[in-house]
């Protein structure tokens, strides 16, 4: 049997210009993250990453805070849809940046819809692989796992999306609880899966141990 412990990335810069890239806090998650496994007493006998900014910058911290260094493999196939792409599927006009509550309900209802309608072939966002093959590229790192790291620990550092599309893989979660999942997906939270040659297993989802102290209480975000 292996672990298979899937990361989604620290808090990134929702509304800013460039959203790939964590904010001070989404480092300090990263950083944290590390120091939990380091007191858990868990090594890693292979890393995966996506390839988007605040992939690395997640994995580096997390690596800083085990105060270990090691190379990883990049897999493009882990990284995130276009949130931006989607919804402009469902809302032609350009959002503006989200500045109160009702504004993120907003965004996050268009966000769901134009998933919905992505996964179901209805739509095309421009610049964005079929759902079939973006299920394709979480689903071959899954196979990868599994072929090759049988018996060991693997570290995955990915996005909410890919991480809930791997879940629902593992579970046969029909579309719209996969859209659940990953629209309650933490940052810098573990999803961890048992896994053999021949299938994986959930073991947990969406946990964060590395936080449950009342110190951290304000360092808990989803976007």
């Amino acid at each position: 049997m292996g672990t298979l412990y899937l990361v989604r990335h620290g808090q990134a810069s929702f509304g800013a210009d460039d959203y790939d890239q964590l904010s001070e806090l989404g480092r300090k998650q990263s950083v944290r993250l590390g120091e939990y496994f380091a007191w858990k007493g868990i090594r890693f006998d292979a890393l995966i990453a996506g390839t988007l900014r605040r992939h690395k910058q997640t994995l580096a911290g997390i690596l800083e805070g085990m105060n270990h260094a090691s190379e990883h493999l990049s897999w493009d196939g882990l990284n995130e849809y276009d949130s931006q792409a989607v919804i402009a599927c469902v809302h032609p006009e350009p959002l503006q940046k989200p500045t109160s509550p009702e504004m993120y309900r907003h965004h996050f209802r268009l966000l769901r819809g134009g998933l919905a309608q992505w996964m179901a072939g209805a739509v095309a966002p421009q610049g964005m692989p079929s759902y079939r093959d973006f299920v394709a590229g979480v689903a071959g790192a899954l196979d990868h796992v599994r072929a090759n790291h049988f018996g060991q620990s693997v570290l995955l550092v990915s996005s909410g999306g890919p991480i809930a599309t791997a879940v629902g893989l593992v579970l046969g979660a029909s579309p719209d609880t996969t859209i659940e999942l990953n629209m309650r997906i933490r940052n810098s939270a573990i999803t961890e899966f048992a896994f053999t040659p021949k299938r994986h297993m959930l073991v947990s989802y969406n946990a964060i141990p590395h936080l449950e102290d009342p110190q951290y209480a304000k360092w808990v975000t989803y976007a």
